[in-house]
């Protein structure tokens, strides 16, 4: 290689490493360790979710006076059914002392799906 053409082929390749770094990156087809983690905390949410939820509804079914709760709850706005299944006491797990947001949240969407 002639020495007149070593420095533009030295900046092309730190341009160009550069370039594919960020494509690589912002693509998502590298995992850092933040991002696994990350992902693993939300799918851990996700699956303990997926499992209190039915509780919280099985809880619901127990309550003697289900049918006019239920009929309250439909009339509320849909972000507000998540806190009126947390009063009710429906999204509180045996042996806890206060609601899951979330899973109320999720029991409430699981409740408007119910045919009454």
């Amino acid at each position: 290689m002639k020495k007149q053409y070593i420095r533009p082929f030295l900046w092309g390749m730190a341009v160009g490493s550069i370039v594919l770094l960020i494509v690589i990156f912002s693509a998502g087809w590298v995992v850092t360790s933040g991002s696994a983690q990350a992902q693993a905390r939300d799918i851990a949410a996700d699956a303990v979710l997926d499992r209190l939820a039915p509780i919280s509804v099985a809880q619901f079914m127990e309550d003697p006076n289900k049918e006019a709760r239920f009929k309250e709850m439909i009339a509320l706005d849909s972000w507000k059914r998540g806190d009126f299944v947390k009063s009710q006491g429906w999204a509180r797990m045996p042996g806890e002392k206060e609601s899951d947001s979330r899973v109320a949240v999720e029991c409430a969407r699981r409740l408007g799906d119910l045919k009454m």
